[in-house]
């Protein structure tokens, strides 16, 4: 699963996710991606659900790039402690996603191939998402 090899502190706030992604909200890769339509946070392992419904529909043919890495701690306390006594540990790592951003990108299959295979890893993701080409994408303003 994904995860820093490495951070700077153990444990982190929790923050906001107002606004939409002004990075990240461009297709610069491939020809065709998921973009997030809710603000959301995405789950390690849930990242690697969609990486391997994506890949395993391809059938291991064209190219897939992951847009979003989970960067954020997040931490709980264990079932039945009291309050205080300090913050949990760390239980699992996410990926803060705006909505806008591209999370994956797909390019050398058919159109409709890679259609169905983003449809299906979207269906792995906690959040509302929207297939997009480069070139719908470049056209509309999103």
């Amino acid at each position: 699963m994904l995860m820093p090899k490495r951070t700077k502190y153990r444990k982190q706030i929790r923050g906001n996710m107002k606004g939409k992604a002004t990075r990240g909200n461009k297709i610069a890769y491939g020809e065709y991606g998921i973009i997030a339509t809710e603000p959301c946070w995405i789950k390690s392992n849930q990242i690697e659900a969609a990486r391997v419904a994506l890949t395993r529909y391809i059938k291991r043919g064209g190219q897939v790039w992951i847009k979003i890495f989970p960067d954020k701690p997040i931490t709980a306390k264990p079932l039945g402690v009291r309050m205080g006594s300090g913050k949990g540990a760390v239980e699992y790592w996410v990926a803060v996603v705006k909505p806008g951003r591209v999370m994956f990108e797909i390019a050398g299959v058919p159109e409709e191939t890679a259609r169905e295979a983003l449809r299906l890893a979207s269906h792995k993701l906690p959040c509302n998402c929207k297939i997009v080409s480069k070139a719908e994408l470049e056209g509309g303003d999103n």
